[in-house]
């Protein structure tokens, strides 16, 4: 395969894959319009190494484990869905709590634990992205990795940027219609499934 053409697919894969992240990471700014441009690479950088990762192991279970890969492909989406379910529902809390406390001027901030699972929640349909680079080298395969992860963190850093200058419309608002987001997604996941389930 051509340089070329793998950077094109990689990029198309790369765009096609940071959807989710994207909307999670406007969620995140929403919840922190103040974030210092250390916490925006750390956030859209999570992100971005998760989404390099997954299509690398995706490709791993596919050449090592395959019948295996088959029943994760079945799980993965849920896990995905339910793990976005429980931190839109976690923020959406905080948020409503928030507007009646003390605190109604602060925002809801995004803990490291939190981080972690938004990682794992928006890059673990990835895994399925074995199946389409499986006749891919090793080399390939990771140069395809790192051009989805350079796509993805320039996608979630947008993202984040684009989430603080909606908080300040929204105001004490912003986490529950971050919350709102995350669940959409897992909601967009779950239809997903089921469409392509008949």
């Amino acid at each position: 395969m051509s340089l070329l053409v793998l950077i094109i697919n990689s990029v198309l894969l790369g765009v096609g894959l940071a959807v989710d992240a994207f909307s999670v990471s406007v969620s995140d700014g929403l919840g922190e319009p103040d974030m210092r441009w250390s916490r925006v690479f750390l956030i859209a950088g999570t992100f971005s190494l998760f989404q390099g990762v997954m299509p690398f192991a995706g490709w791993i279970l596919v050449h090592f484990a395959e019948q295996r890969f088959e029943i994760l492909q079945k799980i993965v989406p849920w896990v995905a869905a339910a793990l976005l379910v429980f931190l839109g529902v976690k923020m959406i809390i905080e948020g409503v709590r928030s507007k009646g406390s003390e605190e109604s001027g602060k925002n809801v901030h995004l803990t490291f634990g939190m981080l972690m699972v938004q990682g794992v929640a928006t890059s673990i349909d990835a895994l399925s992205v074995g199946l389409a680079i499986a006749e891919y080298s090793i080399t390939e395969t990771l140069q395809s990795a790192f051009i989805i992860a350079a796509v993805t963190l320039v996608i979630c850093i947008s993202g984040l940027k684009l989430g603080a200058r909606l908080e300040a419309v929204l105001k004490g608002k912003a986490p529950v219609l971050g919350g709102i987001i995350l669940i959409a997604i897992a909601l967009e996941i779950v239809i997903k499934v089921i469409y392509t389930s008949r």
